[in-house]
């Protein structure tokens, strides 16, 4: 029989129990912490209903963590054993449409000429492809770099200078987007490289006209600056080698992300335009597209080279954004998605579970409290019951928008197995997106109950200073 304190065991407790109850000094124990005669700690949540709301709400907590759980494990088997689907990769040879290319950029002096300069020298026919680099309100050398493009490449480049307007980058391509030639429109931030094939591989899936939008691979150019980058570098390897493959290769609903990817500008026309009052305006497209029956499409093997942030301050403001921005995008849409005629069961759910996916941190970090209070108030034996699952819950999805499953997949598929030391180090990467996140939700929150209005925070960029 199991023993507590000076040798009692719990059958001398029970007994002991009501002299205990009589000390007026005492008071009454909690209804929890309350003995029977047969030995056993037995809450009673019908006396504490406290406790018994805390502990349901963990309980959906935990089936909800579940459910993201079960989601990565599937997308990781699909990508190791499944059919990969690359429908439109082997397209070489076609009679190229029309294309504009959109440069964002605002205060971009690094990083704007490499950008220019990898699109001049695309091997996309010349005569099929126009340029524009958007200048929004940049207070640096920006425009002068760009005027610097033009004069030297007058038939190739038409630049448009933004100073006044609405803030952030939606606003900047809605202005702009009204000056494209033909009906794609590809778009990259500045701090972008695009490979001399990109652009023929991200045009190929509009030859099939139910395309909307294509999204190519993000593969970080400053992955050795610091462990920061490093970790960031496995967060994009799974985001993309994993998740993104595997929603194509089960006809599920890959993200378009608002770079190195393009739009059918009649498509996004036919559902309502761009819009320039989110902070994620590649997501606000993407799930408009996708309810109204248009197709998105991933290329994995269309790979374009960014900076990700090499501070912890700069990566904050980067996912505080992503989360405003994304569930800006589920509190409007997420009723039409789950509604439309046009998707599959399992579209509706996978996209349902995507648009919630920044809502999430707060759920953890509330089931985490809820499970500290339980323990304080003493339901110890129904804690000690979810533990198991709670721990495993943890375990499936650690790892920043990929679990650890998938970065040790994507990191093999890769094949750089030495970037898998790195793992532990993604739980320091996690907590600060957890709280960074929950953060945001939070402040979208505020802003939404004193109408305050958004505020773009800039990625800052640490390349050296391009010449001319």
């Amino acid at each position: 029989m199991p023993t507590i304190h000076s040798g009692y065991s719990l059958k001398n407790l029970a007994r002991a129990a009501p002299v205990l109850l009589s000390i007026p000094l005492l008071g009454p124990l909690p209804a929890l912490a309350q003995v029977t005669a047969t030995g056993a700690l037995i809450p009673s949540f019908k006396d504490y209903p406290a406790a018994a709301v805390m502990a349901s709400l963990l309980f959906v907590i935990v089936i909800i963590m579940m459910l993201y759980g079960v989601r990565h494990f599937m997308f990781t088997i699909n990508r190791l054993t499944g059919v990969q689907r690359h429908p439109y990769i082997d397209i070489a040879v076609a009679r190229w449409p029309m294309i504009t290319v959109f440069i964002a950029a605002h205060n971009e002096e690094k990083v704007i000429a490499g950008c220019i300069e990898a699109l001049l020298n695309t091997d996309y026919p010349a005569d099929r492809l126009k340029i524009i680099p958007v200048n929004d309100r940049s207070a640096d050398r920006t425009g002068a770099i760009i005027d610097s493009y033009v004069a030297r490449f007058p038939s190739r480049m038409s630049p448009f200078h933004r100073s006044s307007g609405k803030a952030g980058k939606s606003a900047a391509l809605k202005d702009a987007l009204q000056y494209a030639e033909g009906d794609i429109a590809i778009i990259f931030d500045a701090d972008y490289v695009p490979g001399r094939g990109l652009l023929k591989q991200l045009v190929a899936p509009f030859f099939d006209p139910e395309v909307g939008a294509v999204m190519g691979r993000v593969v970080p150019v400053n992955s050795g600056a610091n462990l920061l980058t490093r970790m960031l570098d496995l967060e994009r390897s799974a985001g993309y080698q994993v998740d993104q493959q595997a929603r194509m290769n089960m006809n599920l609903l890959p993200q378009y992300g608002g770079t190195v990817g393009g739009v059918r500008l009649s498509a996004v026309a036919a559902v309502g335009g761009w819009h320039d009052d989110t902070l994620a305006e590649d997501t606000d497209i993407t799930f408009r597209l996708m309810f109204n029956g248009w197709k998105t499409v991933y290329t994995n093997r269309s790979e374009c080279y960014e900076e990700v942030p090499e501070d912890w301050g700069v990566r904050i403001k980067q996912v505080s954004r992503w989360a405003k921005g994304h569930n800006q995008v589920m509190a409007r849409y997420w009723w039409q998605f789950a509604t439309s005629s046009y998707l599959t069961l399992g579209q509706r759910v996978d996209g349902l579970l995507l648009l919630f996916v920044f809502v999430i941190p707060l759920v953890m970090l509330t089931g985490w409290l809820l499970a500290l209070g339980l323990y304080f108030l003493n339901a110890g034996s129904l804690l000690s019951q979810l533990l198991p699952i709670f721990a495993l819950m943890i375990y499936g999805t650690l790892g920043n928008f990929a679990a650890f499953f998938e970065i040790v997949v994507a990191v093999l598929i890769d094949g750089n197995r030495r970037r898998l030391r790195l793992l532990p180090f993604n739980m320091l990467g996690f907590l600060v997106s957890l709280f960074a996140i929950s953060g945001a939700v939070w402040s979208l929150m505020i802003d939404q109950i004193f109408k305050r209005e958004m505020v773009w925070d800039k990625t800052i960029r640490y390349r050296a200073k391009a010449a001319e």
